[in-house]
């Protein structure tokens, strides 16, 4: 059995003709709503032939970057070096990118972590710069890919030992860092041409 719709109460009555007088309506008092849903029903290609194009043409992934990976390329740190402009003589740094200068000292980091290699290189630097060296070889090793279930970044020293050097407390004492001639170990090791 339905139930039977309760009436309206007068105050009810009274509150619902206050608000029926402060409404605006929807649609101007001389144009009627009916016009509104007849203009929405047209078909769709006489809608697009009565409005104006608004926007330009789109096409889908057109300001998309190429999905080629191979195209995005990260520099060596052996590339960015050598695009870095020298600090020192032009005569000198030929001759050391030439191999033709001896290191006199070198540090072996190869086989070390990054926690254990950073203060060893920093004590290193800091020392043979105390001792008046004004060129050492440092040396990271090329590093090896390691496949597991990460990816990661093969020659984590190779890559980390120049951003070091370039830092506080070495940058002070570092005038110049680039990557070793092949007999003094390529681009596993680098040349630190230090400040007198």
């Amino acid at each position: 059995m339905a139930a039977r719709r309760r009436g309206l109460t007068p105050d009810e009555r009274e509150l619902w003709s206050r608000i029926a007088r402060s409404a605006k309506a929807l649609h101007p008092p001389g144009k009627p709503a009916e016009s509104h849903r007849e203009e929405t029903t047209l078909p769709l290609s006489e809608k697009a032939a009565t409005t104006p194009a608004a926007f330009p043409r789109f096409r889908v992934g057109q300001s998309s970057l190429p999905s080629n990976p191979a195209s995005v390329r990260v520099q060596s740190p052996a590339e960015w070096l050598a695009d870095a402009a020298p600090r020192m003589d032009a005569k000198a740094y030929k001759r050391m990118t030439q191999g033709k200068m001896r290191p006199e000292a070198r540090l072996d980091l190869h086989g070390m972590t990054l926690a254990q290699a950073q203060p060893e290189l920093m004590r290193f630097v800091l020392s043979c710069h105390a001792n008046g060296l004004r060129l050492v070889l440092v040396i990271t090793g090329k590093g090896r890919g390691d496949h597991g279930p990460l990816p990661t970044r093969p020659g984590a020293l190779r890559h980390q030992v120049p951003h070091w050097l370039h830092r506080t407390p070495l940058a002070p004492v570092v005038q110049q860092v680039t990557a070793a001639h092949y007999r003094h170990g390529g681009e596993g090791a680098y040349y630190v041409y230090l400040r007198r």
